[in-house]
């Protein structure tokens, strides 16, 4: 027979709210729930709470959001939880006065098939680098980032269209399922641990930034194409179009054209109605788009009131 457990949740975002929902509706008992502090968002910047928060807030769950993890008022409250294990989910690296705390351990849940992918943004990346499958890990947090021995995996397909949008669902549902199994073998003692071993084709996934989501139309239209889908719908990707002035320019959504050419990359072609752009191999059609002060919008209804002028194109960024 199953032996109940008593589990500390960390999380912050959405995706991490997911697992938290399914181990709660489990037989174990989540008896701690520690998130990020409220952080001001907005025009109005009003503090902002964690969609973990409103999770535990709305199920009554013991909330702890620690500024520091490390001080003694943090550490203290936590020991008098008495947690057997620890779970984490899309959460900053905790010290190891923390994570050893309890008996049975701690692990992470990261949304990749270790040791592909360690960082801030799997999900992203994955689709951004073409991959044809994903999936979700549990391992074991020591003192380094993602690279704990691995307890389980689970892998699913990439959809040819698949964006952010919709491989995030995907994998926060595996995610909760791999949670819970986890979580149960653990608790039944049927877990063996795998060590992660570094291969020499290891890609990465860093923290995305104004740096990195900015479209170079110099590379293939099915790059370009995967990076829109892997940004759409956050952070979204961004493109520099050169029309008298320098505007920055987010896309939502492309189709590939498979049409030859010899334009300059970023080179722009209104084509029966449609809003195409020269990559360093085919072209892009820009789908939905969104000028700056604009709404979003299909890029049919932009050409209906928008007059290029002749010298338009797409810079570098």
């Amino acid at each position: 027979m199953s032996k109940n457990l008593k589990i500390v949740f960390y999380g912050t975002p959405e995706f991490a709210t997911g697992i938290l929902k399914t181990l709660h509706s489990s037989s174990h008992e989540v008896v701690g729930v520690v998130t990020a502090p409220d952080k001001p968002a907005g025009r109005g910047r009003q503090l902002h709470q964690s969609d973990v928060k409103k999770y535990a807030l709305e199920n009554d769950l013991h909330l702890l959001q620690p500024t520091n993890l490390k001080s003694a008022e943090f550490t203290d409250e936590l020991k008098t939880l008495k947690a057997d294990l620890q779970v984490v989910v899309a959460f900053r690296m905790l010290p190891e006065v923390v994570w050893s705390m309890p008996s049975l351990g701690t692990f992470n849940l990261h949304a990749s098939l270790l040791p592909q992918y360690r960082g801030a943004a799997p999900i992203n990346w994955a689709i951004i680098n073409k991959e044809e499958q994903t999936g979700v890990t549990t391992f074991f947090i020591d003192d380094k980032i993602d690279t704990g021995a691995i307890i389980d995996q689970m892998a699913i397909p990439i959809d040819e269209r698949e964006n952010v949008g919709s491989l995030y669902v995907k994998l926060m549902e595996l995610g909760a399922n791999l949670s819970l199994k986890t979580v149960n073998d653990i608790a039944n003692g049927n877990v063996t641990t795998r060590i992660q071993k570094d291969a020499a084709n290891l890609k990465d996934a860093p923290k995305l930034n104004a740096g990195n989501t900015v479209i170079d139309f110099s590379k293939s239209a099915t790059a370009v194409d995967a990076m829109v889908r892997g940004l759409n719908p956050f952070p979204v990707a961004k493109a520099m179009l050169n029309d008298g002035e320098d505007l920055i320019i987010k896309i939502y959504q492309t189709e590939i054209v498979d049409k030859t050419h010899s334009m300059e990359p970023g080179s722009i072609v209104i084509d029966d109605g449609k809003f195409l752009v020269a990559c360093g191999e085919n072209m892009l059609e820009l789908v939905e788009l969104q000028f700056p002060n604009k709404k979003r919008m299909k890029s049919a209804d932009l050409l209906n009131g928008y007059q290029f002028t002749a010298d338009a194109r797409f810079g570098k960024g």
